[in-house]
Order: structure tokens, then sequence, then C-alpha cells
């Protein structure tokens, strides 16, 4: 166990009587709004870093257009819905678990906000080789 050296509140005093001395209570002061577009852009910066850590595509090919996101924030809950593009050949349905879950979890501890859903739309698949020509 640790201690700390000097007095547990600035200027040496107790802990004021109530949380927030000289405020209103909190029911009072209002709420914090993050509007839809705040949170669509959280999601979609969200989504960039799942696909480069979930679904790199191959160096040998065309980078894959940013992803889009738009979301729905009803109650303190939101719906995501994705569009990206990912690598082929992979397991696209556990790729794209993945990247619902990575995109949910940060959304979730950036906003506050709990996501209900995410969907995730796959625009194109980007194929990992160089033109393979027809397979015989």
């Amino acid at each position: 166990m640790s201690t700390l050296a000097g007095p547990p509140f600035p200027g040496g005093g107790s802990p004021p009587s109530t949380p927030a001395a000289g405020l209103p209570p909190p029911a009072e002061r209002g709420a914090t709004v993050i509007p839809d577009k705040v949170v669509s852009r959280i999601a979609a910066q969200a989504a960039r870093a799942a696909q480069s850590r979930r679904a790199a595509v191959p160096p040998d090919r065309d980078r894959p257009a940013p992803p889009a996101a738009t979301s729905a924030i009803h109650a303190g809950a939101v719906r995501l819905h994705l569009s990206m593009d990912l690598p082929y050949p992979a397991d696209i349905a556990e790729v794209c678990e993945r990247i619902r879950h990575d995109v949910a979890a940060l959304v979730t501890r950036l906003t506050g906000l709990e996501v209900t859903e995410v969907t995730l739309t796959v625009r194109r698949l980007l194929a990992a080789g160089a033109d393979r020509g027809r397979v015989r």
C-alpha cells in the first residue's frame, strides 16, 4: 500500500460537503448531446483502424476506399451502418464480426453511448493476386 505525501485536497482542506459545491444538482445542469454526424465520424475512423488491423489489403493492390459510416442515436443508444472494402480471399464473416466488435467498443468508449447495432456492408472485395487470368 502506498500513501501520497501532502494534503489530499488542493489547499489542504477537507472534501467539500457536496460533490459539486456551488453547482445545481446534476439533473438540473443539462446533458451532453453528441450529434449523429460526430458519432458517424468517430465510427468511420474506428472502422478505418479496424480495417487496417483486421483486414489488411495486400500491398500489390489498390488502396481500399475509406470506410463510410452513418449513425442514428435514440435515447442514449446508437445504431451504426458501415460500408467498406475488404480483401479477398478471407473469411469475410469472421473479418466483418471482428470489425463490428472493434468499432462498437471504440465508439462506446469515446462517446459513452451504447452501441446496439452495427451493420456492415461490403462495397467490394479486393483480390489478393495480380491479374491471375482465367483458372483452368
